[in-house]
């Protein structure tokens, strides 16, 4: 009988015994199945179908996106929590899955003990954009007319914990300030609301957005990013525009259940970014407006531990609770 893995810590790559039951030479030999906890559509599914097809041409085995959305992300990720550790059933995950273990009181998996990072893929801007109505032409003006209007202005996201929302958050704890949350079902329908004028802003990826800044009908105000974007390089950063030390960047990364062992954990990280490195796979991420930042699989646990400790002071600073 050959002694099964043993996981030591899971923020770090584990070591594993000398008698693992999979090879890392000959993985893989059926396809990966990639869990995408969000609707079709989003950042996470996109990001999965670009990857998809070129893990398959490296590996010689299709990789599939499977959309399992719901409970904020939670439903998909613990499928990839309770899934067996041989490879074959990876999670893509962005920012819900640091601010859930703050959000939610108890969670049907532990972040830091169910999951092996694999890699970062990308990093994603968002840009804040106001409707037409709201006078603000600055970050800096929309703070100072937030204060003037306590519980005045509002903005939409994409739900409790989305990009969308944290992104906003972030804004309301450093200037002190407190916008009102409304919550749409994705982030489709709060840039229709924003653009309808039910609701006065709200934060989105620029690939989603532009198009409606270049035809004037929302406003841009600033790039959630440290940097500015070529795609938007008149827009100033929010940082710049008057909201100092604000910073938001959507990440997209892959994990597997805890016990995988390291050597596929390793083939995984290899596969994943030699797909993400293509040429045509780096043209799809920069028409969404993405940076690629493949990391080992240390450097996104990394990632991964400083993002738990900052959205959790955020959330609790905010008072955030999941609804």
């Amino acid at each position: 009988m050959r002694t099964k893995p043993y996981v030591v810590c899971v923020f770090a790559v584990t070591a594993q015994l000398a008698f693992s039951p999979i090879h890392a030479q000959d993985f893989p030999a059926k396809p990966i199945r990639i869990v995408v906890p969000n609707p079709p559509g989003g950042t996470l599914d996109i990001a999965a179908r670009i990857l998809a097809p070129r893990i398959g041409e490296i590996s010689g085995h299709a990789a599939l996106v499977e959309n399992r959305p719901g409970a904020d992300t939670n439903i998909g990720t613990e499928i990839v929590a309770r899934a067996p550790a041989d490879g074959y059933t990876i999670l893509m995950q962005t920012v819900p899955f640091v601010v859930n273990p703050a959000l939610f009181s108890k969670l049907p998996f532990d972040v830091q003990k169910d999951f092996a990072p694999i890699s970062l893929i990308a990093s994603v801007p968002f840009v804040l954009v106001v409707n037409n109505s709201v006078p603000a032409k600055s970050a800096k003006e929309l703070v100072a007319l937030a204060r003037a209007r306590p519980g005045g202005l509002n903005y939409a996201s994409a739900g409790n914990g989305s990009n969308l929302h944290v992104a906003a958050e972030l804004l309301n704890s450093l200037a002190r300030v407190s916008m009102v949350h409304i919550q749409y079902k994705g982030g489709g329908p709060a840039l229709v609301a924003v653009l309808g004028g039910e609701v006065d802003l709200t934060y989105l990826n620029l690939a989603a957005v532009i198009p409606h800044i270049k035809a004037g009908k929302v406003r841009a105000l600033g790039l959630t990013s440290a940097s500015r974007s070529t795609l938007l390089p008149d827009v100033p950063t929010i940082a710049e525009s008057g909201v100092p030390g604000y910073e938001f960047t959507s990440w997209v990364g892959a994990l597997a259940p805890a016990a995988t062992p390291e050597k596929v954990v390793l083939r995984l990280n290899e596969l994943i970014n030699s797909a993400a490195r293509t040429p045509e796979a780096a043209r799809l991420f920069a028409q969404q407006g993405a940076d690629m930042v493949t990391s080992t699989p240390a450097q996104f646990a990394s990632h991964l531990k400083s993002e738990l400790a900052r959205w959790a002071t955020v959330v609790k600073d905010r008072g955030i609770k999941a609804e």
